[in-house]
C-alpha cells in the first residue's frame, strides 16, 4: 500500500535539495537564459551530492532509488525557482531504459556518467507527423550487415546540444508479421549523419529544442538498447518515468509561483489591511495550493507503483499525475500572476514567464486530451474515438 506520510529519509532529502535550490534560485536560472548558457553549476552540484542519480543502480553509481526520491528532487528544486529540466530526460528516462533493459556494456558505459552528471542523454520520440501517435513513427532502422541504419526525423527535443548521445526511439521490421515494431537506439551526437537545427521558441529556457534528421545514420549492433522484440515494453519502462517526472516539474512551478504570490499578498497593504486579509485573494491561493497538494499524492503513487514494478497500474497514475500537475500548475501561476497585479508581469517580480512555462506541463510531453481519451477507454471501458 502507498505510504501518504514521507519517510524520514524522503524528509531529508527534501529538505536537502530545497536547501541547494535555495542557494541558486530563480536569479541564477534568469542569468543563465539570458546568458544563452547552461545551468552546469548547478547541476555540477547536484551531482556531486548524488541527487541526479539518486534512481540509478547503486552498483552503476547511482542512489539505489527510483522515481519517488528522483521526482523530490526535482519538485524541490523546481520549488525553489530553479528546475533541472534535463534530470527528465538523462537519468528519469534514458537512464531507466538502459538500467531496466540495456546491455551489460551500455549499463557500463552510461550509468555511472548519467549518475555523476559528466555525461547526459536526450531523449527522441516525438516526430513532425506522429503527434501524439506513436504508432505513426516513420523513423525506421533496417539491418545492414553487422550494422544498423537509421533514417527519419524527430521534432521538439530537448538538449540535443549539451547531450553525448540520444536514445532515439525508430521502428523496424518485425520478421515474422512484417509489422514495423518500436526500437531504442543510442545514436551518439557527432554520429555521421545525425543532424540538428535549433528551433526558435517563444518559451524561454536554459534546454533548447530541436528538429533531428537521422540521414542514413549507421550504427553498430550494441546501439540497439535490449531485445528488439520488447521494444514497447522497454518504450513506456521510459514514458511512465517521463509523465511522473513531468508532474514534479509542474508541481514545483506551481509551488514556486504560488509562493511569491503568498508573500506578496502578506505585505502589500492597498487600504488598511495586507490583500491577502481579503478572502477574493486569499481563497484561490488557498484553492492552488489544495489543487498542488492532491497532485502530488497521485505523483506520488504513481512513483511508488512504478518502483514497484507495477507498470501496468503506474501507467494508469502516471498519466493521472502528469493531468492533474498540469492543471494545477497552470492554474496557479495564473493566479499568482494575478495576485500581483500589473507587478506579475514585471521582469523584477519574474512571473510573467512563467505563464508561458507552465503550459508546457499541458502540452508536453503527452496533451491532456490525450491523457483523458487514455483514462476514458483504458480505465473507463468506454469505445474509443481514433
Amino acid at each position: 500500500m502507498t505510504a501518504l506520510i514521507e519517510t524520514d529519509e524522503h524528509k531529508a532529502l527534501r529538505s536537502a535539495v530545497a536547501a541547494l535550490g535555495k542557494r541558486y534560485g530563480r536569479a541564477y536560472l534568469t542569468k543563465v537564459i539570458a546568458d544563452g548558457a547552461h545551468p552546469d553549476e548547478l547541476w555540477s552540484e547536484a551531482a556531486k551530492l548524488g541527487y541526479l542519480g539518486v534512481n540509478l543502480p547503486e552498483a552503476y553509481g547511482g542512489g539505489g532509488g527510483g522515481m519517488a526520491e528522483l521526482s523530490i528532487v526535482l519538485e524541490e528544486l523546481g520549488a525553489a525557482g530553479c528546475p533541472l529540466l534535463m534530470m527528465v530526460v538523462s537519468p528519469a528516462i534514458c537512464g531507466t531504459v538502459i538500467a531496466r533493459f540495456g546491455t551489460d556494456a551500455q549499463k557500463q558505459q552510461w550509468l555511472p556518467a548519467l549518475a555523476d552528471g559528466t555525461r547526459t542523454m536526450a531523449f527522441g520520440i516525438t516526430e513532425p507527423d506522429a503527434g501524439s501517435n506513436s504508432h505513426r513513427i516513420t523513423t525506421t532502422a533496417r539491418r545492414d550487415g553487422d550494422t544498423w541504419v537509421l533514417t527519419g526525423r524527430k521534432v521538439f527535443i530537448s538538449g540535443v546540444d549539451i547531450a553525448d548521445a540520444t536514445l532515439v526511439v525508430g521502428r523496424m521490421e518485425d520478421a515474422r508479421t512484417g509489422r514495423l515494431k518500436p526500437c531504442l537506439f543510442i545514436v551518439p551526437r557527432d554520429a555521421e549523419g545525425f543532424g540538428r537545427r535549433r528551433i526558435d521558441m517563444e518559451l524561454q529556457g536554459a534546454e533548447k529544442q530541436f528538429e533531428l534528421t537521422l540521414d542514413d545514420v549507421r550504427l553498430p549492433a550494441d546501439a540497439l538498447v535490449g531485445d528488439e522484440d520488447a521494444g514497447l515494453l522497454q518504450l513506456f519502462a521510459g514514458l511512465n518515468p517521463e509523465r511522473v517526472m513531468t508532474a514534479a516539474f509542474a508541481i514545483g512551478m506551481g509551488r514556486y509561483a504560488l509562493s511569491k504570490a503568498v508573500e506578496y499578498a502578506r505585505e502589500r497593504t492597498v487600504w488598511k489591511a495586507p490583500i491577502g486579509a481579503h478572502q477574493a485573494i486569499a481563497h484561490p491561493l488557498a484553492q492552488a495550493h489544495i489543487e498542488l497538494e492532491l497532485a502530488r499524492l497521485m505523483m506520488q503513487k504513481a512513483a511508488f507503483l512504478y518502483d514497484s514494478g507495477d507498470d501496468t497500474a503506474a501507467g494508469e497514475a502516471a498519466n493521472m499525475a502528469k493531468y492533474a500537475a498540469g492543471e494545477a500548475c497552470v492554474k496557479a501561476v495564473d493566479q499568482a500572476v494575478h495576485t500581483l497585479g500589473g507587478n506579475g508581469l514585471t521582469r523584477e517580480f519574474g512571473l510573467a514567464s512563467l505563464i508561458t512555462a507552465s503550459r508546457v506541463s499541458r502540452i508536453a510531453p503527452v496533451s491532456r486530451e490525450m491523457i483523458l481519451n487514455y483514462v476514458s477507454h483504458q480505465t473507463l471501458g468506454l469505445p474509443k474515438s481514433y
